[in-house]
């Protein structure tokens, strides 16, 4: 049974399952010096320019608390969204492992402006107050929306004009170069984007994301932290060789075009049914609805998806969500 409650729960793209296969024959150096890591950076650089440096880690949580970790002192905060993948999803692993303060800013749509951090980024040079010297969003948002090329160029020049950076959780960054139709070079790069996080398990990846110092700035200290925060891995090959084949050919976009295509259908099909309420714009793979609670508990018999907040629920697409996964889910919520 296919499901819509999360991008996880998909398997594995037979792409990279082959390169897997690919991978597990000889021997090749451990911890990051193997042949696949080193042509992995060489991608990295062709993608993001030539100053990024990857570092391929275990997941998400991982990237997100190395990642602002490595950007700070011990002393420093990091502004996030209220609804924000490290406030809400992460337990306390960005205080407890990263040893840093959340300072949260309510988002009617995930996103984050300049006017609504400017409130939160104040006491600089303030011993009694956690310093916030960096700002984290996620592209995608949690709730589904994309920044804007020009939105992120706006929030870096507010971090760098007060001396903070700017951090990119991009678990669905591959939905949003597709939504946007643009390079990586170009929403990250280029608007001054300091680190971001490339995700691969939510589009075909078996586990694994790359973690990137756009600037080459942190390169220095990364491999000691990420060693620390225990995401080194021995037998890394295996991540780089997963993340080479998702830019080969460019996968990953064919995936994520083919997620957020079947969200846009998904959403299209709810709203022909009475009662259905999107609660913001479809930009990538995730569908906000509310709907009656009959229909929930019906669609709930065909599926599993998750509850959001006031009353609406999250159905996310896949890479291999199709058509008949979404009229099966439909025709469920019309059933009595």
């Amino acid at each position: 049974m296919k499901h819509f409650a999360s991008d996880n729960y998909a398997g594995v793209h037979s792409s990279i399952m082959q390169a897997l296969i690919d991978a597990n024959h000889g021997h090749e150096p451990a911890y990051g010096a193997d042949s696949y890591t080193k042509w992995l950076g060489d991608v990295i650089c062709r993608e993001f320019g030539e100053r990024a440096v990857a570092f391929p880690v275990f997941n998400g949580t991982g990237a997100n608390v190395l990642g602002l970790q490595s950007l700070m002192p011990r002393y420093g905060a990091v502004i996030c969204a209220e609804t924000g993948h490290i406030n809400q999803d992460e337990s306390n692993a960005p205080q407890a492992v990263g040893g840093f303060k959340l300072w949260t800013v309510p988002s009617d749509d995930g996103k984050l402006t300049p006017e609504l951090i400017e409130p939160v980024a104040k006491g600089f040079g303030d011993e009694h107050r956690a310093q916030p010297l960096v700002v984290y969003i996620s592209q995608v948002s949690e709730c589904g929306t994309c920044y804007s090329i020009d939105e992120i160029a706006q929030l870096a020049d507010f971090c760098h004009a007060r001396g903070m950076k700017l951090f990119v959780d991009g678990a669905r960054l591959a939905n949003a170069a597709s939504f946007l139709d643009c390079s990586f070079y170009e929403m990250i790069t280029k608007t001054g984007v300091d680190m971001v996080s490339f995700g691969g398990t939510k589009n075909g990846l078996m586990f694994g994301e790359c973690l990137i110092d756009v600037t080459g700035n942190a390169a220095q200290d990364m491999k000691f932290l990420r060693k620390m925060s225990m995401q080194t891995a021995s037998k890394m090959r295996f991540i780089s060789a997963q993340l080479l084949a998702l830019f080969d050919n460019q996968l990953y976009k064919q995936l994520a075009d083919h997620s957020n295509a079947m969200a846009k259908y998904l959403a299209d099909r709810l709203c022909q049914l009475d009662g259905v309420e999107l609660v913001y714009p479809v930009q990538s793979n995730g569908v906000f609805v509310k709907m009656s609670q009959q229909m929930i508990e019906s669609a709930r018999k065909q599926s599993m998806f998750y509850d959001w907040h006031d009353g609406a629920v999250r159905l996310m697409c896949s890479f291999d969500t199709t058509k008949g996964d979404i009229d099966a889910l439909i025709g469920a919520t019309k059933t009595p």
